[in-house]
């Protein structure tokens, strides 16, 4: 096996690549992220992702192992084993693991423990390990069908929020001037402005730091929904583990930096049942683990192309 790794997070909002070597990282690049591998193109539109970061890492060596941690993987096995396959032809990768973000971030979070990991971001998903290695995931649905409390989410509320203001069907917010501040549109224009990008959750979920930082009642009413949405996950989490309280937890992800505005209600919701740790890593570090151990709790989940394995 090849000391070098490239360790791959792919989420709906960015793509990081981080090549290390003996565990440190001696090269990294970023690139924007893609819609996830249950969308109708998400396969072909992850290795673009992954492609553009492996490009613009210099001196890549000759041969490497790549991890990839990708959104949406956990609820379309088929398209993670499509892409495993398509990036083996990656000149260089020796060998290949593809598996959840999700999971990326837990192994990350937690170092391959057990417990229950908070990962939100554009997406939202809590994952839980308990001791004999049972894997548990909660929400990670997408923005049609989930990702309750999640950039996304709190960026689509805080929209139709400024609609209904706009339309007379709700109270009045600033979030009628944030968006047309944010974004540049017109009210009016929003839904065409919306309907023409990639990635609609992507944008939305760029307006969730304005919401989050607006001093409004209705803002403050979606932040704390959200809270209480991700509150509903974790401890779903917790009770389908079946890992009793106190449980090892940690949260990661981009939306973590909201902070007091989202966490303070979440902690406030979900206190009596979590023991908090500070994150080990990141799903970057995630990915990098489960390159270099396919023995982890985690392994099931993980889809692997190479001789060695």
């Amino acid at each position: 096996m090849t000391n070098h790794i490239l360790a791959i997070d792919l989420g709906k909002t960015g793509c990081r690549g981080s090549l290390r070597m003996d565990g440190n990282q001696v090269g990294y690049a970023e690139a924007p992220g893609a819609p996830g591998l249950a969308h109708a193109t998400g396969v072909t539109a992850a290795e673009r992702a992954i492609r553009v970061v492996t490009d613009q890492i210099a001196a890549l060596p000759t041969t490497f192992t790549l991890s990839v941690g990708a959104a949406g993987a956990a609820s379309a096995p088929d398209a993670a084993a499509a892409l495993a396959r398509r990036l083996a032809e990656v000149p260089g990768a020796t060998a290949v693991a593809v598996t959840s973000d999700a999971v990326t971030a837990h192994a990350g979070a937690l170092g391959g423990s057990p417990g229950v990991v908070l990962a939100i971001g554009t997406g939202a998903v809590a994952t839980a390990v308990d001791d004999a290695g049972r894997f548990t995931r909660v929400d990670g649905w997408g923005p049609q069908l989930g990702d309750e409390g999640s950039g996304g989410w709190i960026g689509l509320e805080g929209l139709r929020a400024a609609l209904r203001a706009h339309d007379g069907r709700g109270p009045r917010t600033i979030l009628v001037d944030k968006v047309r501040e944010h974004y540049g549109v017109d009210l009016d224009a929003l839904p065409k402005y919306l309907g023409e990008q990639d990635n609609p959750a992507l944008v939305a979920a760029d307006f969730a730091p304005v919401v989050a930082a607006a001093v409004d009642d209705t803002a403050a009413a979606i932040m704390t929904a959200a809270a209480r949405a991700l509150a509903r996950t974790v401890l779903a989490a917790i009770e389908r583990s079946g890992i009793r309280p106190p449980v090892p937890y940690a949260i990661t992800g981009g939306l973590a930096k909201l902070g007091a505005p989202l966490l303070d209600p979440l902690d406030h919701q979900i206190g009596h049942a979590i023991d908090r740790r500070d994150p080990l890593g990141d799903p970057i570090d995630g990915a990098a683990l489960l390159a270099l151990d396919p023995a982890t709790a985690l392994e099931a989940l993980v889809t692997r192309i190479s001789d060695t394995y």
